[in-house]
C-alpha cells in the first residue's frame, strides 16, 4: 500500500489542496519562500503546507515557514526530518523530483542558524523538544525539525526497540546450545549460530548481511531452533514488504524446513508468508490496520524480510501490533536502497549506538568462541550485539567477481568498481556510451538479452506453460533509476517492447497479447495480488488468455478482467526490483549530475543479478554513484 506522503500531509490540512487561483485559498507565498521555490529547492506544495500551518497556528515569521516547508520537502525525499544545520547542503544536492533538474546554482538567503533556531523554538507552530505540547503540527528536537506525526512514529520505534532489548527471555542454556549446534554445525556457521541464539534470547533480532550470505537459510534454521527450545506449538509469521518477496521467502524457508525435517523426522506444518499489510489486516477504506495496540497479532515470532524496504510508519504499526513478549526478527541488507516512503529504519537500527545490554555476555556463555573479536570489523560486530544486530559475512551464492563488485560499491571504492567493470568477464561488464545517454546501437548486448528473454517468455506463454513463462521472465531484467527522461523507464521500456516484437515476430497490439510481462501497481485483496508482483499473459489452451503470477513452483492464475491496475514490465526502476533476483541484469545509469544516482541504487542493482550484471553509463556516472551515499535525516540512529 504505497502512499504519496506529500499528498497525505497536504490533504490533512483544511484548504491546503486548493488551487492557487481559487479565491477560497489566495496564493500568498512570501518573498523568502518564493525565492526557494523559484530555485527549485521547494515545490509550491511545500510552500502551501507551510503557509497553511502558519495560518492555523498564528505564525507569520517567514523563517519558521521555511523550516516547516523544508520538513515537508524532507518527507517527500524520504527523510523523517530536516536538520537545520544541514539544510543548505541537502538543498545543494538537489531533490531528484525531476530527472533533468540540476541542483540550484543561485545563492539562497539562508537564515543565520542561531537566529533561525531561536525563532523556530519559540514559534507557536512548533513543539520544543520531546516534552513540548502535543497539539503542535511541527516539532523541534535536537536541531531537527519534524512534521509531528513522523516524530511520533519515530518515538514508537525508539521506545519499542529499547523495551525489547531490556532483559532476556528465559531459555535453558544447555538446550539452546544443543539446538543451535544441531542446526548450524559447520565451522563457518558462527554468525548463524549467534543469530539463532539471539532470536531465542532476545525479543528483537536484526539479521543483516550482503547478497548470498545465507540470510533466508538462516531464517529457516533459526525458526527450527526456536521450535526446538520453545516447543512445536510456536506460532510463527513470515512477512515481507511485497508479494513477490513474501512468495520467495515462503518458498525458500519451507524448502529448508522440509529438508531439515527429512534429516530429523520432526516435520511441522509449512509456514505461510504474507505482505506486511496483509499480516496487519490492511483495510482499503481506512488508514488503520485491524491489528494494533488494542488488537495484537497472535504470533509468538514475526520474521520481517527485506526490512530495508520497510518505512518508518509501517514498522511503527508492526511494533504497535506485536505482543510485548513476542519475538521480532528483522532481516535485510542495510546497504540497499531504503523504503520509497519515509525513513531508512533498518540502516538506522544497525548504525544506532546501542546501550550496553546483557545479551553479548549471555551469548558468550552459550556459544563460547562464536562471539566475534580480533579485527576492528569483528569488534564493531561484537558491539552491535548489544542492539541485537548480527551481521552475516561469509558469501555462499555470489561468484567471486560479482561479490567483489558489490563489495567495492558498498565500500564506496570508485577505482575498484570501475576496474572490475572494465575488466569484463563472465560476471560483470561496462558499456560506456559516447554521449550522456546511450544510443540504441551502442547497446547490442542489451538488445540481444531483452529480445532473447522476450522470445523465451513468449514461446512458453504460447504453449500455455505458465511456470516456464515465469521462469523465463527472470532470465534478464533492465533496471533504471528514473521513470522519465532519456534514461528513464518510459523511453527504454518502449524500446525493449519493440526489440521483443522484432525477436518474436509478434506485433500484436491487443489489450492482452500472449507473452506480455506485467507489473501489478496496486494491492488487491480479491485476487491476492500485491503492488510489485510480476506476471505474464499466457494462453489458456482454449482460445483465451490468463495472467500467471507467482513463482514457477507456485503459479497463481488470474483472468485479465479480474486484474488490478497493471502495466507492462519490459523495464523497471531499481526500487521496483528490490526483493527480486534475475539471472542477468542490465542497469542503465543516468548522467552523473542526477540526484537519484547513489551508492545504494547501484549496489541494489548489482545485487539483483545471480550471474551477470551489465552497467551502461559513463565512468563519471559510475564514480558519482559509488561516491554518493544516500542521506536520510532521522533521529532514530542517535542515542538519547
Amino acid at each position: 500500500m504505497s502512499t504519496d506522503t506529500g499528498t497525505h500531509v497536504r490533504s490533512a490540512l483544511p484548504g491546503a489542496d486548493a488551487d492557487p487561483g481559487d479565491p477560497r485559498r489566495p496564493w500568498c507565498a512570501g518573498a523568502l519562500l518564493a525565492g526557494f521555490a523559484a530555485a527549485g529547492v521547494l515545490t509550491s506544495a511545500d510552500v502551501r503546507v507551510a503557509e497553511r500551518l502558519g495560518e492555523l497556528t498564528g505564525e507569520d515569521d517567514p523563517t519558521v515557514h521555511l523550516a516547516a516547508a523544508l520538513a515537508v520537502r524532507a518527507v517527500r525525499a524520504g527523510s523523517v526530518c530536516v536538520d537545520l544545520a544541514d539544510a543548505p547542503t541537502l538543498a545543494a544536492e538537489g531533490s531528484g523530483d525531476e530527472p533533468d533538474a540540476p541542483p540550484p546554482d543561485v545563492a539562497l538567503p539562508w537564515p543565520d542558524l542561531v537566529e533561525w533556531t531561536a525563532a523556530v523554538r519559540r514559534s507557536p507552530m512548533l513543539a520544543d523538544g520531546v516534552d513540548g505540547p502535543a497539539d503542535r503540527p511541527v516539532r523541534w528536537v535536537d536541531g531537527r525539525v519534524y512534521l509531528d506525526r513522523y516524530w511520533r512514529d519515530e518515538q514508537v520505534v525508539r521506545r519499542d526497540v529499547d523495551a525489547r532489548l531490556v532483559g532476556l527471555l528465559d531459555v535453558d542454556d544447555a538446550a539452546l546450545r544443543a539446538a543451535v549446534h544441531a542446526r548450524f554445525g559447520g565451522p563457518q556457521d558462527s554468525r548463524q549460530r549467534l543469530a539463532a541464539a539471539t532470536a531465542a534470547l532476545s525479543r528483537l533480532t536484526v539479521l543483516t548481511g550482503g547478497p548470498g550470505t545465507g540470510k533466508t537459510t538462516t531464517v529457516a534454521r533459526l525458526v527450527a531452533v526456536l521450535r526446538d527450545v520453545a516447543g512445536p506449538g510456536l506460532r510463527v509469521a513470515l512477512a515481507a514488504p511485497t508479494g513477490k518477496a513474501a512468495a520467495r521467502l515462503q518458498e525458500a524457508v519451507n524448502a529448508e524446513l522440509a529438508r531439515l525435517a527429512g534429516e530429523t523426522a520432526d516435520a511441522a506444518a509449512p509456514l505461510t508468508a504474507s505482505t506486511v499489510h496483509r499480516l496487519l489486516g490492511w483495510r482499503p477504506s481506512s488508514t488503520r490496520f485491524a491489528h494494533d495496540r488494542t488488537h495484537r497479532l497472535p504470533h509468538d515470532v514475526v520474521v520481517l524480510d527485506e526490512a530495508s524496504m520497510v518505512s518508518l510508519p509501517l514498522l511503527a504499526r508492526v511494533l504497535d501490533a506485536l505482543r510485548p513478549d513476542a519475538r521480532l526478527v528483522l532481516v535485510g541488507d542495510p546497504d540497499q536502497l531504503a523504503s520509497v516512503e519515509v525513513g531508512a529504519v533498518l540502516g538506522d537500527l544497525v548504525a544506532r549506538p546501542p546501550a550496553r545490554r546483557m545479551l553479548p555476555a549471555r551469548l558468550a556463555a552459550v556459544l563460547p568462541g562464536d562471539v566475534p573479536g580480533g579485527s576492528p570489523a569483528d569488534v564493531r560486530d561484537a558491539a552491535a550485539l548489544h542492539g541485537g544486530v548480527v551481521r552475516l559475512v561469509v558469501p555462499h551464492r555470489f561468484g567471486h567477481d560479482l561479490g567483489a563488485l558489490a563489495d567495492a560499491v558498498r565500500r564506496g571504492d570508485g577505482d575498484s568498481t570501475l576496474a572490475l567493470l572494465r575488466a569484463g568477464g563472465p560476471h560483470a561488464s561496462l558499456v560506456e556510451p559516447a554521449g550522456v545517454t546511450p544510443a540504441d546501437d551502442e547497446v547490442p548486448g542489451l538488445r540481444l538479452d531483452v529480445g532473447s528473454t522476450g522470445a523465451l517468455v513468449t514461446a512458453a506463454a504460447r504453449a500455455g506453460d505458465a511456470a516456464g513463462a515465469l521462469e523465463a521472465l527472470n532470465a534478464h531484467r533492465l533496471l533504471l533509476a528514473h521513470r522519465r527522461g532519456p534514461a528513464g523507464v518510459r523511453r527504454w521500456a518502449a524500446l525493449a517492447e519493440r526489440w521483443v516484437a522484432e525477436a518474436t515476430g509478434d506485433h500484436e497490439h491487443g489489450p492482452w497479447p500472449v507473452g506480455r510481462p506485467l507489473l501489478v501497481t496496486a494491492n488487491d485483496r480479491t485476487t491476492g495480488l500485491s503492488n510489485g508482483d510480476t506476471g505474464v499473459i499466457v494462453s489458456d489452451g482454449a482460445g483465451g488468455v490468463v495472467a500467471a503470477f507467482g513463482e514457477p513452483r507456485a503459479v497463481r492464475l488470474v483472468r485479465p478482467h479480474r486484474l488490478p491496475a497493471v502495466e507492462p514490465v519490459h523495464a523497471m526502476t531499481v526500487h521496483r526490483a528490490q526483493g527480486s533476483q534475475f539471472t542477468g541484469v542490465t542497469v542503465l545509469l543516468p548522467p552523473a549530475s542526477s540526484p537519484l544516482l547513489t551508492r545504494e541504487l547501484l549496489y541494489t542493482a548489482v545485487t539483483r543479478a545471480r550471474e551477470h550484471v551489465r552497467v551502461v553509463g559513463s565512468a563519471d556516472a559510475v564514480r558519482a554513484a559509488v561516491e554518493r551515499p544516500v542521506r536520510r535525516a532521522s533521529g532514530l540512529r542517535f542515542a538519547r
